[in-house]
C-alpha cells in the first residue's frame, strides 16, 4: 500500500512483492502424493485478529503443504500475517516437522476488484522456533499446486465459512498526515534494506536532509516517494472538491496519475495509498494494519506529508 511533480525513474519498474516467479525445480522435487488431512474452515491463530480456510495435505516422508484461503473482512490479511499464520499451523498440526509446511495462500477478491485472486507460494528464509521469517512470494498456478500435493485442492472459501456479524459500516476517509508522526515501522518483508525501523532522531534528520530517487533493492525503495506523495496530496484536494467517495478513490487516483504523466512505479505506488485494501493504516493497539514498509521508505526519504485511511463511525 507518499512535494514535486512525478519525476522519471528507471524505465523498468521493480515487481511488487507478489509478482515474483521461479522455484519450479524445487516444486517438482517437493511433489508427492498426499491426502488432505485437515480442512478447517475457520482457522484462527492465537492472539491474531484473523481467520482463513486451512487445507493441509500430508503423507509419510513428504513435507506437509498448507493452503490458506481468505476473503476480505476476515481481519489480518494473509500477506501481513504470513509468518504468524504459517507458524501457528506448523505448531498446531505438524509440530514434529523441522521446517514449516510449504505455505500457499489465496486471497479471494470480489468480482470487479483490481486485485487478482490467485495462488501464491510463500518461501521463508528461516525460522526461530515455530516462527518463520523472511518471506518471499512466488506465483503458483492451480495446476502446479495440485501437481505438488498430488490431490485436488479447493479454490473457494468453503461451505464452513462463517462471515463476521454485520457491524455498523464506517465512513472511509482519506486524509493528509505528517509522515514524521507515523508509528515506528517494524518491517519484516525486506530485512536487508529495512533492518530496524526508523528511530525518532533519524526521521527528523531526514526531514532536514531528504533523499530522492530510486534504489534497486526492493519495490518499496524503487522510486521517488516525494513525487508520489506530492501527487497524492493534489489528488486528495481534487477528490474533495469533486466529492469523490472513498471507495472510488483508487480509480480516481490512477486516472489523475495518467493525466500527470506518472511512471508505472509512481502510478502503482499512488494507487496503494488510495486503495481500501492497501492504504496506510495504523492504530495504537495493533500497530500498523497496512503500510509499514511504505512508511519506512518514506521516513528514510524524508517525505513530509502523506495520505492515510481512517474509518470514521458516525454517531
Amino acid at each position: 500500500m507518499s512535494d514535486d511533480l512525478p519525476a522519471e525513474i528507471a524505465p523498468s519498474p521493480l515487481p511488487r512483492p507478489d509478482d515474483c516467479s521461479g522455484g519450479r525445480e524445487e516444486l517438482r522435487a517437493l511433489a508427492a502424493p498426499r491426502q488432505r488431512s485437515v480442512d478447517e474452515p475457520m482457522f484462527a491463530a492465537p492472539g491474531l485478529p484473523g481467520t482463513f480456510r486451512l487445507q493441509l495435505f500430508t503423507a509419510a516422508g513428504a513435507r506437509p503443504v498448507a493452503v490458506a484461503t481468505q476473503v476480505p473482512g476476515e481481519g489480518m490479511g494473509l500477506m501481513n500475517g504470513a509468518e504468524s499464520y504459517a507458524g501457528a499451523v506448523w505448531e498446531r498440526h505438524c509440530p514434529d516437522e523441522e521446517v514449516p509446511p510449504v505455505w500457499v495462500e489465496r486471497q479471494l477478491w470480489p468480482d470487479g476488484a483490481r486485485q487478482e485472486s490467485r495462488f501464491r507460494r510463500v518461501v521463508f528464509a528461516g525460522a526461530d522456533g515455530y516462527r518463520p521469517h523472511g518471506p518471499r512470494w512466488t506465483a503458483i498456478t492451480h495446476e502446479e499446486l495440485e501437481d505438488l500435493v498430488g490431490a485436488e485442492v479447493d479454490t473457494d472459501r468453503g461451505a464452513g465459512y462463517v462471515p463476521c456479524p454485520a457491524e455498523r459500516e464506517p465512513r472511509l476517509v482519506f486524509e493528509e498526515f505528517a509522515v514524521v508522526r507515523l508509528g515506528r515501522p517494524r518491517p519484516f518483508r525486506e530485512p536487508d534494506c529495512m533492518p530496524a525501523g526508523v528511530r525518532w532522531w533519524r526521521r527528523w534528520i531526514r526531514q532536514v536532509l531528504p533523499r530522492r530517487g530510486a534504489r534497486s533493492c526492493c519495490w518499496y525503495h524503487g522510486g521517488d516517494w516525494h513525487a508520489v506523495n506530492a501527487l497524492a496530496l493534489k489528488v486528495l484536494r481534487r477528490a474533495r472538491a469533486q466529492g469523490v467517495d472513498g471507495d472510488d478513490m483508487e480509480d480516481f487516483a490512477v486516472a489523475q496519475a495518467a493525466a500527470a504523466g506518472a511512471t508505472g512505479w509512481q502510478t502503482a505506488a499512488l494507487a496503494t495509498l488510495f486503495s481500501i485494501g492497501d492504504a496506510i493504516q495504523s492504530d495504537s493497539e495493533n500497530g500498523y494494519v497496512n503500510g509499514q514498509h511504505r512508511a519506512q521508505a518514506m521516513l528514510e526519504a524524508g517525505v513530509r506529508r502523506t495520505v492515510v485511511l481512517r474509518h470514521v463511525y458516525e454517531s
